[in-house]
């Protein structure tokens, strides 16, 4: 098989995640009732995949963009995503509410997916880390993504979102492969710029949302998420 071959199925593999998360949401959602239990579970997996963007941010993102970069592009990077996500956020809660899990999901994994494409050809192995880190978050994110969608879209359009945002990580590994192949700087600047992103997002919107008075069950998912970017960088790497 061939490289681009390669990278289409690690591709399809870490986004299909994504309609897989978004279906054990619609039936955690139809099945498991209303209580306590119910509560912790939901601000538990929150939580986990707040953890698991920590991960990506500080296992994946931030390390490949600080050893490609000089440290003014990685400052104006960063800050360049934090107060881009800042004014996103504002702008949705003006709107209709904000969607912090959608876009905690779609912060990590575009520009993962892309850096994906980018580096697939020059070091296969970081190429295969990042399929792996994609395929691991999207499944909580999604799952939260979708009790966001919930609250303003039929169940029918929530799943068909989250299905055709499964395929938008083999489109996002094409343009990484075909534009980005060369450029470590550019998919640095994205790195970076998407962890900025990130980090905003976690503190604003997803931490908030994972915690419950006087109950410390939730918080520990965040450990639980973090640690498995930890376990699946050290297998991959």
């Amino acid at each position: 098989m061939t490289t681009l071959e390669y990278l289409l199925i690690y591709a399809m593999l870490s986004g299909s995640t994504i309609i897989i998360g978004g279906i054990a949401s619609y039936y955690f959602g139809a099945f498991v009732k209303s209580g306590l239990i119910k509560a912790e579970i939901l601000h538990s997996i929150t939580a986990f995949g707040g953890g698991i963007l920590m991960a990506a941010v500080a296992l994946v993102l931030i390390p490949y963009g600080m050893e490609t970069l000089q440290i003014i592009p990685v400052i104006v990077s960063f800050l360049g995503g934090a107060f881009s996500f800042y004014l996103l956020d504002r702008y949705l809660d003006k709107q209709k509410g904000s969607l912090p899990q959608l876009l905690g999901m779609l912060a990590d994994f575009i520009p993962e997916a892309i850096a994906m494409g980018a580096v697939f050809t020059q070091d296969p192995d970081l190429g295969i880390l990042l399929a792996v880190v994609i395929g691991l978050q999207n499944v909580p994110e999604a799952f939260n993504a979708y009790i966001d969608l919930k609250e303003m879209y039929s169940t029918v359009l929530c799943l068909a979102i989250l299905f055709v945002l499964s395929f938008s990580g083999v489109a996002s590994a094409l343009v990484g492969f075909y534009f980005l192949a060369d450029k470590p700087l550019a998919t640095g600047v994205l790195m970076l710029f998407a962890s900025g992103g990130i980090v905003y997002l976690i503190f604003q919107d997803i931490a908030p949302l994972s915690k419950m008075k006087k109950n410390y069950i939730p918080a520990l998912g965040a450990s639980l998420g973090f640690l498995s970017g930890m376990i699946g960088v050290k297998i991959m790497g």
